[in-house]
Formats: C-alpha cells, sequence, structure tokens
C-alpha cells in the first residue's frame, strides 16, 4: 500500500510527450515540403526550360549579377532537411517493433482487429524503414553536389548513374508514407475534426487517396521525363544546360553574320597601274646603292 502511494505521487515525465509533439512537427514539415517538392520536380514535365528556371531560383540566381546563382544556398537548404529528415526517423524509430517476437504479436493484432488506420501505420513502418537509407543516399548526394540540378545533370544522374531505381522506389515510399503521415496527423490532433467526426474521416481518407494518386503520377510522369532526356543526353554527360543554350545562341550568331557576308557584295578592287609599279622597282636598287656608298 505504502509503495502504490509513493509511486502515486511521482511525477510522471513530460518527455514522451515532448518527443510525440516533435515527431508530429517535424513529420508535418517533411510532409508538406514532400508536396512542394514534387510541384517543383514536376516542372520538367512542361519542359527543361521550365526546371531549369526552377533549379535556378532555388540556386537565388535572381541575385547574382551573372545569373549562375549560388549553389551554396541549395547545401544549406538540403541540409536543413537532412537534418529534419534524421531527427523524425530517430524519433519514429522508439516506436517499431524491436524484435522479432514484438513483431509476430503486432500482425496476430492487426489481423485480428483489421483496423484501416493501424494497417497505414504498419505502411508507414515500412515504407519509413526504407526511406532511411533510400532517403539519406539521395539528400547526401545533393548536399555534396548542389550545383549539379538541371534538366541534363539531373537527368544524367538518374540515367548515366544507373540511379532512377532508387529514385523510384524513394518515390513510392515517399509518396505513401508522407500522405499517410498527413492524414494520421488530422486524426490525432483533430484537425479538420468538424461537428460530425465519422464524415471527417471519410473525407480525409478520400482526400489523402486522390492526394496519394496525383503526387504519385506526376513523380512517376517527371521520372519518365528524366529518363528520357537522360538517354538522348547520353554522348554529353556532364554539359549543362545552360552551356548547351549558350552554344547555341553563338552557333545562331555565327550563322547570322555568314548569311550577311555572303548578301553584301564584295567591294570593288582598285586597278593597279603597270607603270607606277615599275617606277617604284626601278628606285629601290637605287636607294640600297646611295645607302652602301655612304658607309664606304
Amino acid at each position: 500500500m505504502d509503495s502504490y502511494i509513493i509511486e502515486s505521487n511521482k511525477k510522471k515525465s513530460r518527455l514522451p510527450a515532448r518527443l510525440d509533439f516533435a515527431q508530429s512537427g517535424t513529420g508535418l514539415i517533411l510532409g508538406l515540403f514532400m508536396w512542394v517538392h514534387m510541384m517543383l520536380i514536376g516542372s520538367i514535365i512542361l519542359g527543361k526550360g521550365s526546371f531549369n528556371f526552377v533549379a535556378k531560383t532555388m540556386e537565388l540566381a535572381f541575385l547574382s549579377e551573372t545569373g549562375h546563382g549560388f549553389p551554396i544556398a541549395v547545401f544549406f537548404a538540403v541540409l536543413t532537411i537532412f537534418t529534419l529528415f534524421i531527427t523524425h526517423a530517430l524519433l519514429g524509430v522508439r516506436k517499431f517493433p524491436i524484435s522479432w517476437k514484438q513483431h509476430r504479436i503486432m500482425r496476430d493484432q492487426m489481423q485480428m482487429m483489421n483496423h484501416t488506420d493501424t494497417n497505414l501505420w504498419y505502411v508507414q513502418v515500412i515504407t519509413g524503414f526504407i526511406m532511411f537509407f533510400a532517403g539519406s543516399v539521395h539528400l547526401y548526394i545533393m548536399m555534396t553536389n548542389p550545383g549539379s540540378i538541371g534538366p541534363y545533370m539531373s537527368a544524367d544522374r538518374i540515367v548515366s548513374g544507373n540511379m532512377w531505381p532508387l529514385y523510384l522506389v524513394l518515390l513510392i515510399c515517399v509518396e505513401l508514407h508522407g500522405t499517410i503521415g498527413l492524414y494520421r496527423l488530422c486524426m490525432k490532433w483533430g484537425w479538420f475534426a468538424g461537428k460530425d467526426a465519422k464524415k471527417s474521416r471519410q473525407a480525409l481518407k478520400k482526400f489523402k487517396n486522390r492526394a496519394t494518386i496525383f503526387f504519385m503520377t506526376v513523380g512517376i510522369l517527371a521520372l519518365l521525363v528524366f529518363i528520357v532526356i537522360g538517354i538522348n543526353h547520353r554522348d554529353k554527360v556532364g554539359e549543362r544546360y545552360g552551356s548547351y543554350v549558350a552554344v547555341e545562341q553563338v552557333e545562331q550568331v555565327e550563322q547570322v553574320q555568314t548569311d550577311t557576308a555572303i548578301a553584301v557584295p564584295a567591294e570593288p578592287q582598285v586597278p593597279v597601274v603597270e607603270g607606277t609599279l615599275e617606277s617604284e622597282q626601278a628606285h629601290e636598287p637605287e636607294i640600297v646603292q646611295e645607302v652602301e656608298v655612304t658607309h664606304e
């Protein structure tokens, strides 16, 4: 009895609640970033120029006098996302089953309950585990090569660098994990609950499914466009989109100059009078002879 009173009088730790709140906060930021990031990547569907504009804007090219931008800005942006990514992963691991026995117990309970949201949480566990490795590789490459984002360089990395299988797996995992995570956050914290909780849940599920289909479609189309560009650009690996445009502009200017030179008639040549030429040649030996005499 005394031990029960002592235990009940102990102050409960708020650390688990704070860690849970931090996990929700980092997940919310990463989930919204994933949606924005996918829309920016999807600009390649509109053309190489559109994606190059997005890449240069991320490099703050509008603040550069030369227009080349500052790749260091991309480095710090990726570093921030990488830090949030690792923090969110470490906070999420504490809820994962850490042994095969715990995993079997959880699977048995899931089969017994057959609860949709519990099954969605399990999908998050699987996709999160895969993302921890695939996402880390992608973020590390972007952080160490911040100036390699562009229509050609990104396509070369996907095709010539044989990164397309990694990006395909990462695309599927990110879309499922992020969209499910945002849905579960709304359920957990009561966002958009409304007066009827059941109808709100159904509406959020429909929105989640449509968002998953939309972003998955955009991501797959963007990946296919990059693959096509990378295949056509295999013989010029490492070439930047800006330099290619510059070469085209120089070639156009040279072609215009050539056409202009052909169109303008050549100036008439002045005829040379034979007598004048002979006279000049006749005086040259005399001048040489006078110089020799002077030296003597």
